[in-house]
């Protein structure tokens, strides 16, 4: 693969280092009161509601297969936990994206030393219809593999790699997820952007990954989107926009 794994990583720890830069700090606060309220949903969603959804797909095992009630517990708990996990980023994604589409736009403007302004919510509005359409290209390109995933997660022998495929998978997403804003942005189509991703495939995926991991994390995880938005403007003004050398936003 193409790239360096740890150089796509260090994209998301820059990030994290301009969160609290003044000339961002408004426009990191609307994707981070969206991932607070989202986790705070989840979390008491999956408290109440845990065990009677393990229970409902433990209700398809046959009588005669009781005695595999313990294989069969942590498996489907983990399923419960995926999907909560993955539905949870999905609805996240969907709510957050012009936001995040804003804070692309302006960490751009500061890294080309272009003056950053707030328009207001006119600007915002306005980019709100072509956000969710991207985000529905996203949706439909996630939802075949992640079913393809669950899948091979179920048969067993091949499932023996499915934890691994699962790791990779998130943070191929992940890249994709993140990088599209700046790319979006830039006018970039959504089959050229993935285009592009492939071409560094491995600092792609380690940027993925590390947000990924981060999104495990309690707490962290709060700040990983606007994290992840900042980290892959950066990506994409350094790698693909001619931009090569190491700049900062402006207070």
């Amino acid at each position: 693969m193409k790239g360096n794994p740890v150089r796509g990583a260090g994209y998301l720890l820059k990030g994290a280092s301009l969160l609290p830069q003044p000339g961002l700090r408004r426009f990191v606060i609307i994707p981070l009161l969206v991932n607070v309220l989202l986790f705070v949903g989840a979390i008491w969603l999956l408290v109440k509601q845990f065990d009677a959804w393990v229970g409902y797909w433990l209700g398809f095992i046959p009588q005669w297969l009781d005695f595999l009630y313990w294989l069969f517990w942590p498996l489907f708990a983990l399923v419960v936990l995926v999907g909560v996990y993955y539905g949870f980023s999905i609805v996240a994604n969907l709510i957050a994206a012009p936001f995040n589409g804003f804070l692309s736009e302006k960490v751009e403007r500061s890294l080309r030393g272009d003056p950053v302004t707030d328009e207001g919510w006119q600007e915002l509005l306005a980019m709100i219809p072509r956000s969710l359409q991207r985000e529905l290209h996203k949706l439909a390109y996630y939802l075949p593999r992640f079913l393809l995933l669950l899948v091979i997660t179920f048969i067993p022998v091949v499932n023996l790699i499915s934890p691994l495929l699962w790791f990779l998978f998130g943070a191929w997403m992940m890249s994709i997820q993140y990088c599209d804003y700046p790319m979006d942005n830039n006018k970039v189509s959504f089959r050229q952007m993935k285009e592009l991703l492939k071409g560094k495939r491995a600092t792609s995926v380690g940027f993925g990954a590390l947000v990924q991991l981060g999104m495990l994390v309690p707490v962290l995880n709060l700040f990983v989107m606007p994290a992840a938005v900042i980290g892959a403007t950066l990506y994409w003004v350094e790698e693909y926009a001619g931009e090569s050398r190491d700049v900062s936003p402006r207070p």
